[in-house]
């Protein structure tokens, strides 16, 4: 029981790191997209 709390809080945490980086990278492809100079 013990290794299974272990691995869900794991799961968990990976999750919460996996949608900190997408926020992250959507934030800096809009940034990229907003400020490119156009040619």
């Amino acid at each position: 029981m013990k290794k299974l709390l272990v691995l869900a809080a794991l799961a968990a945490v990976g999750y919460i790191a996996w949608q900190k980086y997408a926020e992250d990278r959507d934030e800096r492809d809009l940034w990229a997209e907003v400020t490119d100079t156009f040619e």
